[in-house]
Parts: structure tokens; sequence; C-alpha cells
């Protein structure tokens, strides 16, 4: 697949006052054409900031942001306008006008384009069928719900044609059904259409369920980057375990008791491991949490349980586990 974007060394600073602060610390990454790459972090940790280096809303300091090979900062203004119409942008706050019908808001971008007032109509009348909001053309803004209005917002990004579409924290002012309708539509959007949808989000939940790959911000570094699959099976930095890692409200029985982390894909769920588990070697483990999810479309699940107390004896379930094919993480208490 060819590279829409790659990153190169990407530093930003701002200055105030006198005082510096680094938003982005060597920043390496690659974003290939027809996938939905995930960026994901904590509040302030910079994910917003690397987003707008993408259409160069933000300078960077130092460092390389190469558009399908051309590096945004060489662009001369006309060439700059002329790629930011291949690059849309969705937002959590929809950024609608509210004294614009449905159909009006649609019809904004072309018109900064310059195209034809019955192309418009026409244009905007397909985008709000393919957001399943042909009904509601003449209505207003604050007629609709938040789902609906984001919709506008995607129909209105999907107008120009573009290659890329970002999206920064678009579901994170919706409730968990209409965001899941929200990232559904993404995701068909993205197959039928071919299209680069970069997600930007602090949710791993909105990552799993759409996304192909997925690079973590931590403090502006990044943390780590793969297959949303491998890092949700295996996140190795502490940023990764931090957000993938189910919370657990209970403490081990035993002060020193070892918790670790189980993870089975949908090809092992009908294995009875815990029972095979005392059958086999007589131990037993404590349950404190478990659930299942979709990643990627495969379902997975996982548990979190505590571990025989005595070394030697944990190492032997862990054992058995890793030998079932499980994967096997220590958490941290």
């Amino acid at each position: 697949m060819e590279k829409v974007y790659e990153l190169i060394n990407v530093y930003k600073t701002y200055k105030n006052d006198g005082v510096e602060f680094t938003a982005l610390k060597d920043i390496s990454l690659e974003i290939k054409e027809g996938e939905i790459f995930g960026i994901i972090g904590m509040s302030g940790a910079g994910k917003s900031t690397l987003v707008r280096t993408l259409n160069r809303l933000e300078e960077v300091s130092s460092g390389v942001v190469n558009f399908y090979g051309r590096n945004l900062a060489f662009l001369k203004p006309s060439e700059l306008r002329k790629v930011r119409h291949s690059i849309s942008m969705i937002f959590q706050g929809f950024n609608l006008v509210n004294q614009r019908t449905v159909i009006q808001n649609v019809e904004q971008s072309l018109k900064i384009i310059g195209m034809p007032r019955a192309q418009r109509r026409e244009k905007a009348l397909q985008m709000l069928e393919v957001v399943g909001l042909l009904d509601k053309k003449n209505q207003f803004p604050a007629r609709l719900s938040g789902g609906q209005k984001q919709r506008v917002a995607i129909a209105r990004a999907l107008a120009v044609d573009p290659k890329v579409l970002l999206c920064d924290e678009a579901t994170s002012a919706l409730d968990p059904k209409i965001t899941g309708e929200i990232l559904d539509l993404l995701k068909k959007i993205n197959e039928e259409r071919g299209l680069t949808i970069v997600i930007i989000t602090h949710e791993m939940s909105v990552v799993e369920k759409i996304c192909d790959r997925v690079a973590i911000i931590d403090d502006g570094n990044l943390a780590e980057i793969g297959e949303v699959k491998e890092v949700f099976s295996n996140p190795k930095s502490k940023a990764a375990k931090k957000l993938v890692f189910p919370s657990n409200p209970f403490d081990p029985s035993a002060g020193e008791g070892k918790i670790v982390r189980l993870v089975f894909d949908g090809t092992q769920s009908n294995v009875p491991f815990i029972a095979n588990l005392v059958e086999e070697t007589g131990f037993k483990v404590n349950i404190l949490s478990a659930n299942t999810r979709s990643v990627g479309g495969i379902g997975y699940g996982q548990m979190i349980v505590e571990l025989p107390s005595d070394e030697t004896d944990a190492a032997t379930v862990i054992n058995f586990f890793e030998k079932g094919g499980l994967s096997v993480t220590e958490v941290e208490q």
C-alpha cells in the first residue's frame, strides 16, 4: 500500500512568556493508503497537536511531515490550499452553522472550492444519502440529535472527495450507542470508498472497534505502534497497558499475590481453560474480572486472575496458559 503520511523525527515546541513546552517529541510513523489508523493517548498527551500537523494547521518545530511524498512545510500557500482539499476533518463539536439547513451546511465545503450551485446541490444530496440523512436535508442543526449532527459533519467532509478523513475526538460527545453507529458508518465509508481515516481518541474501545493500526502517544512521545490486535493482546509500553488493561476493582486475596491478564481470541473461546487447569495441575486461580470484546472484527476475551502465592506454583499455572495459546501479562498493582 502507498504511504499517505510519513512523519520523520517530528518535534513541536510552544513558547509562552519565555517558557518552552514540547508537545511532540521525535515522532516517526507512517500511515498507509486505505487503512483506518488510530492515534490514542490520555488528555494532554499531544495527540490533537499531532493530527493538526497532518494538514499543517500546526507548523512543526523540526522534522518532516510528508503527504504522498511531498513535504508539507515546503508547499506554497496555493499548493497547501489544494492539498488541504484532499484532507477533510471532523471534530467533537460538529462545527455546523446553526443558521443554515442541513443541506446548506453540506454545500458549504463545495462552495468554498468553487463548485457551481446545481452541482453543489446534487453532490450534497448524494452525501446525505451516504450518511442516512436525506430526509433531514431541510432541517436546521438545532433540531438534530448529536449523532445526526456528526453525520452531517461527515457528509460535509466527504462532499469534496478527500483522500484522507481526520477525526479529532469525533465521538467523544456521543453516548455509547450512537458512538457505535458513527464508527460503523466510518468503517463502511472506508470499505466502500477506500478512504484513509485517521482517528484521534482517548478511548481504547473506539480504536478496538474499527482501527487497523494504532499509535499510542504518551507525554508527547510515541510509546508504541502496531496492529490493534497485537497491541490489545500484548501491550509492551506502560502507556499501552494503562489504556488496554481493564480496571480491576479487586485486590489480591494475599498481600503479595501476583495478578495476570489472560487474553484469548474467538478460536479459543470454547476451551474451558480454568477447568482444565484444575484438572491437569491441581492448582486454582481466583478470577477477579472478565469480559469479551470485538477487536478488528474478531472476538477477544480477557480475564484478570490471581495466581497461587507460591512462585513455583504460579510459574506452573502461567506455563499451562501459555502452552494453551493464551497471552499472559503481569498486571502491575
